[in-house]
Formats: C-alpha cells, structure tokens, sequence
C-alpha cells in the first residue's frame, strides 16, 4: 500500500458506494489509522464503522493533511463545492481516484493540477462484495499506485483495467447501470407470473429468486451464459417457447443494444 498514517488514505463522502467501499477495506484488514473519511454527515451505519475501528472523520479536510490517495466518492454536482474545499491538501504526488460518474480527468486536473487520476466506474453489487469495477489511469499514475488501486476496489469485487477512458462512457452502459436491467427484468418476470394466474406475492417471490440464482450459478459456473442457457433448454420444451419469443428479430437483444446504447450516449451528455 502506498499510504500510511502520516500520508492517509483519504475517503471523501461516505454514502452508500462510499460506505459499501469503506465496509470491505475493513473487512480485508486495512489499517483503520491510515484512513480518513471526510463527510459532512455520515449515516448511522457509517458512524457505527468509524467508532468500531478508530477511524478519524472530518466535516472539513484541512491544508495539512497531505493525503496519498483521495477516493472521491461524492455526486457529480457536488463537484463545484468539494474539489476547490480539499484542494489545499492535495500534493503533487496525491493520487485521485474518483468512482463519480460523469465527472472527466481533466476535471481533477483542472482543480488540483497535473497529479494523477484514476477513474473508475463501479456498480451498486459493490454493497454486497459482489460489484465489478472498471478502471483508467492517466499516464501520471505510477505502478505502485495502479496495485493500490487493484487491491483497494478489489474488496467490493472484480477490477478491470480500460485501455481509454472513453470505454468509462460503454461501461457505464453495460455494468454501471446494468443491476437496474436486471431488476427490472425481475420486476417483468414478477408481472409477467401474475398474469398468468399466479398470486402476486408468489410471482414476486418466484421472480426475484430465480434472477438472483440464475446469477449466482453463472457466478461460480465456468461455463458461458451462452452454454448455461442451451443447457437448460430441451428442444420444443417450454423453455424453447418462451426464448423463441425473447430471441426474436425484435425481441430482447436488439431492446437491449438501443437501453445500452442510449445510456451510454447520456453518459457522454453529461461529461460534456
């Protein structure tokens, strides 16, 4: 790790990614001493977490502080205000590594100078040590701080590391705003029980269990879902009839391609 008690690591804003991060970090054993978490209010289970390891919390970041790292994870339109409030504390030499989506490198660089910036798009699996988190480094960022990087989000899930940072706009589409699909597809499936005759609270219950196993299978499965799904398809079975449906010209994968598509495309609207 490349940050210490005398250069911390510091946390600003402790909401739900934030706190999801800071939660995992202890569970991996980080030296609470070596962290700060910068947050005007805190929720009760974050407080819960700071008192449980000593961990020092601030309202305001003082020009002293010196931080090797800073994990921003605040919302983008809170930028104007929390970018020029810890700038003083900001070294030369600090690493910045932001998970705020829409907020571009330049933004940092044009706030703090030419440090270096890693920015990263992860997803809301993240609170459940579950989430994927892709990555891209400025050319400032060195080695060591790259294996910092790896290892500090690596505790809320798989890391992988993006070649441009224009693909932050196509992951965004994909994996920052894919658990929303899948709830919604949750949802349908639920909607869809009920038609059919089904009591709602049990095509609630069947739904969203069968979403949630499909994924953890596919989870600890080598196989492809490509391969998952043919597996449990019998041919002219009642699985066949319904993904004949969904596989159609204008079925599901075409719907799909525009929802990522148009994602993406906001994604891009606001970076500017």
């Amino acid at each position: 790790m490349i940050f210490s008690k005398d250069r911390p690591f510091l946390l600003v804003g402790a909401g739900k990614m934030g706190g999801a991060m800071l939660s995992g970090w202890m569970a991996e054993g980080l030296d609470p001493s070596a962290i700060v978490v910068s947050d005007p209010k805190p929720g009760d289970e974050i407080k819960a977490i700071l008192e449980k390891h000593g961990i020092r919390h601030v309202t305001e970041v003082s020009a002293d502080l010196a931080p090797s790292i800073v994990l921003v994870a605040v919302k983008p339109q809170m930028m104007d205000v929390v970018l020029p409030a810890i700038a003083p504390a900001i070294r030369p030499d600090t690493l910045i590594l932001s998970v705020a989506a829409g907020t571009p490198i330049s933004r940092f660089q044009t706030a703090f100078g030419p440090v270096p910036v890693a920015r990263a798009m992860p997803n809301t699996p993240a609170m459940v040590a579950r989430g994927i988190t892709a990555v891209f480094p400025n050319d400032g960022v060195s080695e060591d701080q790259k294996d910092t990087v790896g290892t500090l989000l690596s505790a809320v899930g798989k890391v992988v590391w993006l070649e441009s940072e224009d693909q932050i706009d196509m992951v965004t589409g994909v994996s920052g705003s894919g658990p929303a699909y899948v709830f919604w597809l949750a949802e349908c499936l639920a909607e869809a029980g009920k038609a059919a005759g089904l009591p709602e609270e049990l095509a609630r219950e069947l739904a969203e269990a069968t979403v949630s196993g499909a994924g953890e299978l596919m989870h600890q499965s080598p196989e492809t879902p490509t391969v998952l799904r043919q597996n449990v398809t019998s041919p002219n079975g009642t699985t066949a009839a319904a993904l004949e449906v969904l596989m159609a010209e204008d079925g599901l994968k075409p719907l799909m391609t525009k929802a990522v598509a148009a994602a993406v495309n906001r994604a891009r609207e606001l970076a500017g």
